[in-house]
This record gives C-alpha cells, sequence and structure tokens, in this order.
C-alpha cells in the first residue's frame, strides 16, 4: 500500500518476488470488468498472480479471502496486492484479509534511498548505541552536507527526485499528479461533487504543515462546511496523501496536548499544494518525518513515531517509541543551534528520565556538538 507514484507497480514487477507470476491492474478496464462480473474465476486465473490497484473492486478482497481460506495447505505469496488506498480505513472495504495478509507500506524515496543505499536514515542506531557514544557514532557513517530546502523541493516521489532534474519540470509533474489525484484516483474513493472546495481544503491543509488538526479553522478559512472537511481529510489520509502524527500522551506530571498533527507522505507535494510558499520549518519537519515513517514500517515489531507537546507550549516535534525506549527529536533549520532550541528536549528529558534514550536535536550546520546531558546537536544530513 501507498501513494500513487511511490514505485509500488514497478516493485512487484521488476523485483524478483514478483516475477512468473500473472499481473493484473485494475486500471485495466477490461479487468476491472472481469473482477465485477467473473471475480472468482478473476483469482483462480493463475496459481500466483499480482493484483495492482485493488482498491478500484472492494470486492475483489472478498474472492480472494474465499480463494486462500479454500487452499489446504495454505500457499504463502500466492496472491501479492497492490493498493494506492488504505483498504483498512475505505468504508466500501467490508473485508480486511486479517489473519491472511501481511500489510506493507511503500513510502517515497528516502535520501538515501535516492543515493543507491538501500536504508533510510541511522534511527535504529542511535536507538540501540548508549548516547555516550553517539558521537562517535554519527562521525564513523560517511555522510555528505546537503540543502534541506533543495531536499524538500525534490521530494522522494521516484520520477520528480530522480528522473527530473529541473524544477520546472518538477512542478509540472507535481501538477499533473494533483491533477490525475483529484480526477481518477479521487472519483475511487468517494463520490466529490466539487473538486474546488477540495483543492481549496488540500491548500489548507498545506499551508498547516506540521499543527494540530483544526477542521473548524480550516472550514472557516475555505467556507467550506466542516462535515465536509473533515470528509476530505479523511480522503486525504485514506488515499496516503496526508499523514497524521500522533501524539505521544503518556502522562506523569504534565497535562498533555493529545490531537493530532498533519504532515504529507511527501515533502515535495505539501510544498507544492502550498502554491509554492517560501520553504519553512514546516517543511523541514516534514523532510525528517518521511524519512522517519519509511524507517518506521521496515522495523519488526514497529516502533511508534509520535510527537510531544504540553498545554504550556513545551514541544518535542518528533518521539520515537521502541521497547519501551524513547527518542526525541527536535528539528531547527537554524545553521547556529543555542542552548535554546534545546528546552524542549530537556524539558521531555527529565519528565520521563531512564527511559529516554537521549535527545537529538538536528540541524541546517556543520557542527556536531553536545548541547546539554543526553542531548546532541547533530547536522540533519549526518543521520538522513
Amino acid at each position: 500500500m501507498g501513494a500513487r507514484q511511490t514505485g509500488k507497480s514497478t516493485l512487484v514487477q521488476m523485483e524478483p518476488f514478483g516475477k512468473d507470476r500473472l499481473y493484473l491492474t485494475l486500471d485495466d478496464p477490461a479487468v476491472q470488468e472481469r473482477a465485477s462480473l467473473a471475480v472468482d474465476e478473476l483469482v483462480g486465473s493463475a496459481p500466483q498472480i499480482t493484483l495492482d490497484e485493488v482498491q478500484r473492486a472492494p470486492d475483489l478482497l472478498l474472492a480472494v479471502k474465499r480463494a486462500v481460506d479454500r487452499d489446504r495447505p495454505r500457499r504463502p505469496g500466492r496472491f501479492i496486492l497492490t493498493g494506492s488506498a488504505n483498504l483498512l480505513l475505505m468504508q466500501r472495504v467490508a473485508e480486511s484479509l486479517a489473519g491472511r495478509a501481511t500489510y506493507v507500506q511503500l513510502w517515497p524515496l528516502t535520501r538515501r534511498e535516492r543515493s543507491g543505499l538501500a536504508e533510510a536514515g541511522i534511527w535504529s542506531d542511535l536507538l540501540s548505541t548508549p548516547r555516550t557514544d553517539w558521537l562517535d557514532l554519527v562521525a564513523s557513517r560517511e555522510a555528505s552536507p546537503a540543502d534541506w530546502r533543495r531536499e524538500v523541493r525534490v521530494g522522494g516521489y521516484p520520477t520528480p527526485a530522480v528522473e527530473l532534474a529541473d524544477q520546472d519540470a518538477r512542478s509540472l509533474w507535481f501538477d499533473g499528479y494533483v491533477q490525475t489525484y483529484l480526477e481518477r484516483d479521487l472519483r475511487s474513493l468517494a463520490a466529490i461533487d466539487n473538486l474546488i472546495d477540495f483543492r481549496r481544503v488540500m491548500r489548507a491543509a498545506s499551508l498547516r504543515s506540521g499543527q494540530l488538526v483544526n477542521q473548524t479553522e480550516i472550514s472557516r478559512d475555505t467556507q467550506v462546511p466542516r462535515v465536509t472537511v473533515q470528509r476530505y481529510l479523511q480522503l486525504l489520509e485514506t488515499s496516503y496523501q496526508l499523514v497524521p502524527l500522533p501524539a505521544y500522551s503518556v502522562n506523569r506530571t504534565r497535562r498533555l496536548i493529545k490531537t493530532a498533527k498533519a504532515y504529507w507522505s511527501d515533502p515535495a507535494l505539501g510544498r507544492w499544494l502550498g502554491a509554492g510558499t517560501e520553504t519553512t520549518g514546516a517543511h523541514f519537519e516534514n523532510l525528517i518525518l518521511s524519512d522517519l515513517l519509511a524507517w518506521r514500517d521496515g522495523q519488526s515489531p514497529r516502533p511508534d513515531v509520535l510527537y510531544w507537546r504540553t498545554t504550556s507550549g513545551m514541544e518535542v516535534d518528533f518521539v520515537i517509541e521502541a521497547n519501551d525506549r524513547l527518542l526525541a527529536i527536535e528539528a531547527k533549520t537554524t545553521t547556529n543551534p543555542g542552548h535554546g532550541d534545546t528546552q524542549g528536549l530537556r524539558v521531555f528529558r527529565d519528565e520521563y528520565g531512564e527511559r529516554c534514550a537521549g535527545g537529538l536535536l538536528l540541524h541546517a550546520g556543520a557542527v556536531t556538538q553536545w548541547m546539554a546531558e543526553g542531548i546532541l546537536a547533530v547536522p540533519w544530513w549526518r543521520v538522513m
């Protein structure tokens, strides 16, 4: 599962595990017709089948379930399914294949993947290494300085990130992407009466990237009814465009904010939807979150990626919770971080004590240094 154009179809056709299988895509009207009129015959048409874009025919999952349940013994890998929508969130999907399927989410490419490395950031190493050794860990990894603004503009979708070298070409690609999403993909998920209103909500959400989700405020600014705003935001989440970031709300001594924050699955798309607005700290945060999510979904057991904020305004941009350990991460676009930039990290460290593996202040400068007990300031490009 994953957003359109992250590379799902390419992956299932080109990788060894996808070879020597019947490949059928629901983007093909003829296959859609078979899924509507003869679905059991469709799923039984070959010993191993790859079914692409299955969200276009939700009843197909019931037929897959029947076919799997008839297998004795079961044949692991008989079906590979891809979808550009979260089937677990789609109201029209009555079957989740619970106990019969493993779900894997494909995020846009990380910076290291675009460089030819099959990995995201060094988050696992940071969690497993005592923080007293973090300086050595960071220094031991080869890393090239990079401009975070350029990385935000490039994003992680394979075509604009790898194949298009010109920013104007990327802008044209994103324009076509959104147009296709609105006119084709979205209509396969729900009936949208007013695409102009939907665009307004998309843009309003993009301008609030990294902020708490406030449907009433978006409704007021777009003149779209609140219930419609709620529905549109859910559709953006279902189609892997909008990413809600939950709050870390384990309360010890403070009152905590529990409302989710909203980001985009790809920072370049989020920035483009804002109509070319200035690249800001929120986009920098989105760049880091995209890497964290790609890393998270490659781990087993899967850690949680959250944020932390108190009602008094203390905040940490990201909190990784893994194996009862917490790693706090703050993102600052400054090239010269100061003690004040670590305030949220210090409060979090003191609040959670030994559970906190340490704090990272990711910045846009070039110097790695300790800022406080257990809090390391490090250039973002040395970690991602």
